[in-house]
C-alpha cells in the first residue's frame, strides 16, 4: 500500500480532523482539535514557516502527522522543530520515514541548522530517532489527574493582599499576563532560548487560541499585579490542560502558583471536566512534587532528540 506525505489543507475538514485523531491516539497526553491546528495555520507567526503535514493512505485515510516550523523567536537563528507522530495502527509502512525527510527539506530549505525532535520514551521511537541522526538529550513526563473521581486539596483562601482573578478579567487588556508569561518562560528549562517580546504575536497565538480557556486560567495578584499564574487550555468536551504555570521572580517561595493552579482545577472540575493533564521537565523538581500533591500521576515521558546539521 502506497504512503503520500503532503501539506495539511485548512480548508479540508477531513485533514484536519484526520490530524487530530492521529494524535490524540499517538500522543493522548496532548490537547488538539481541528480548530486548534486551523488557527496555527493561519496564525503563526510568518517567520516560523510553520508547515503541518500528513501522510495518507491510498484510500486518503491520515495515518500519520507532522508539526514543522523554525523557532522564530529563538536568539539564536535556524533551529528548527519537527514532531512526528504516526497512528499506532498504522506503524512500520513507511509514513514516519516521509514526513521526516519532507520535514528536513523544508526546515533546511528556510535555514534550519539544528533539528529538535520530541520522541516518545519507548525503544521502538528512540531507534528511529538514532537511525535518521538524532542523539537523544533532556526528557519531559506527561502527568495526568483523574477530575471525575480524585481527590483535589480543598480549596485555598489567598494569604491578605493576594487576590485570585480568572484569566477572563484581564479581557480588555491582557498586557500584565503577556509580561508574566515572557517572564516566567525566560527562566523554563528548554534547549532553546526565546527572545519573548512580540506581544502582537502572543496575543495570536496564545491569548486568541481556541484552546486557550481564559476563563479557567487563574491569576494571584499581588498589589494589583498579576503575580503568579496557571494557563489553562481546554477542547470544550471533558479535557482540561496546564499551558503554563509560574510566578513572578518577585514573588516565589510564596506558594502563589500552587494557590493559583489549585483554584483552576477546582474551577475545572464544576465546570465539568473530567482529566487534567501537565507536563514537566524530568529535573523540575520543585513542580513534580507539586502536581504529586494535587494527585496527578506519571502517564508518558518524551525525550528531545537533536541533530546537527552542515
Amino acid at each position: 500500500m502506497t504512503v503520500t506525505v503532503r501539506d495539511v489543507r485548512p480548508d479540508a475538514p477531513a485533514d484536519l480532523e484526520g490530524f487530530a485523531r492521529v494524535r490524540q491516539a499517538a500522543l493522548p497526553f496532548i490537547l488538539v482539535t481541528p480548530q486548534s491546528l486551523a488557527h496555527d495555520l493561519t496564525q503563526l507567526h510568518p517567520d516560523a514557516h510553520y508547515r503541518p503535514l500528513v501522510a495518507v493512505d491510498d484510500d486518503g485515510e491520515v495515518i500519520g502527522t507532522a508539526q514543522v516550523h523554525l523557532a522564530y523567536d529563538s536568539a539564536v537563528p535556524g533551529q528548527g522543530n519537527l514532531n512526528v507522530y504516526v497512528h499506532p495502527r498504522h506503524t512500520r509502512r513507511g509514513a514516519g520515514t516521509l514526513l521526516v525527510r519532507a520535514a528536513e527539506e523544508h526546515l533546511t530549505a528556510h535555514g534550519a541548522v539544528r533539528l529538535l525532535a520530541w520522541v516518545l520514551d519507548e525503544a521502538g521511537n528512540r531507534a528511529f530517532a538514532e537511525l535518521h541522526g538524532y542523539r537523544a538529550s533532556r526528557s519531559a513526563h506527561f502527568l495526568r489527574l483523574d477530575l471525575a473521581h480524585g481527590e483535589l486539596p480543598p480549596p485555598q483562601d489567598p494569604p491578605p493582599g493576594v487576590e485570585l482573578r480568572p484569566g477572563s478579567a484581564y479581557a480588555d487588556d491582557p498586557r500584565p499576563l503577556f509580561e508574566l508569561d515572557a517572564e516566567t518562560t525566560a527562566d523554563e528549562p528548554s534547549d532553546v532560548d526565546t527572545e519573548f517580546t512580540d506581544y502582537e504575536a502572543w496575543l495570536r497565538e496564545t491569548w486568541r487560541h481556541p484552546l486557550f480557556d481564559a476563563e479557567l486560567t487563574t491569576v494571584a495578584v499581588v498589589d494589583g499585579r498579576p503575580a503568579a499564574f496557571t494557563a489553562a487550555r481546554t477542547d470544550g468536551a471533558t479535557r482540561y490542560a496546564t499551558g503554563m504555570t509560574g510566578t513572578a521572580r518577585a514573588h516565589r517561595g510564596r506558594g502563589l502558583a500552587k494557590l493559583a493552579k489549585n483554584d483552576s482545577l477546582h474551577r475545572a472540575r464544576a465546570a465539568g471536566y473530567t482529566e487534567a493533564f501537565t507536563g514537566n521537565d524530568t529535573g523540575n523538581e520543585p513542580m513534580i512534587a507539586i502536581n504529586k500533591w494535587f494527585g496527578y500521576e506519571l502517564c508518558g515521558t518524551e525525550v528531545r532528540h537533536v541533530r546537527e546539521l552542515g
